[in-house]
This record gives structure tokens, C-alpha cells and sequence, in this order.
């Protein structure tokens, strides 16, 4: 699969939804529900399918300013080519 474009309008993919807690959310899906913490919590929170994947780069570069532009940028591509795999993320 490839990975997503600036323009890519990242999303949940359908039959796939938030539940848990505030504290605990975990992404359900027919297959079962992944419990996600710190970065990848903060990354799906932004695949809403408003925002493209260069604005999410462009927020978490902004949060995490003294990583790697380009770091940021490959780890939440592979994060997001890995969800769509599995059918969790479309975009």
C-alpha cells in the first residue's frame, strides 16, 4: 500500500470507531480493538478526514519541535501505512 500524500485526507476506516474512556481509548474494529497511548493516540485523534496528512505533520512538528522534521514526518507515515494494512485507517 502507499503511503499517504500531503493532500491525504486520513480517516477511521469504516466499522471502525473510538470507545473506551477519556483515559483509555482504544480504536475498535471487527477484528478486535487496539489500545493506543502518548503519539499514536495523538496522531489518529487528528485523522479525523478534515485534516490532510501535511497538517498533521505540521501540528506534531509544531508539538515536538526539537525532533527531526523529517523524522516525524517517515515515523507517522509507516504508523498510518501500518493502520491501513490492517484496515483500521483509510486515505
Amino acid at each position: 500500500m502507499a503511503p499517504p500524500q500531503d493532500s491525504s485526507r486520513p480517516r477511521l476506516a469504516a466499522g471502525c470507531r473510538w470507545g473506551g474512556t477519556d483515559e483509555n481509548r482504544v480504536i475498535l474494529f471487527p477484528e478486535g480493538a487496539i489500545r493506543l497511548q502518548g503519539t499514536g493516540r495523538q496522531v489518529l485523534e487528528r485523522c479525523d478526514g478534515q485534516r490532510t496528512f501535511g497538517e498533521i505533520i505540521a501540528e506534531l512538528q509544531k508539538q515536538f519541535g526539537t525532533t527531526d522534521a523529517a523524522k516525524i514526518r517517515s515515523d507517522i507515515s509507516t504508523f498510518l501505512e501500518q493502520l491501513q494494512k490492517k484496515r483500521i485507517v483509510d486515505y
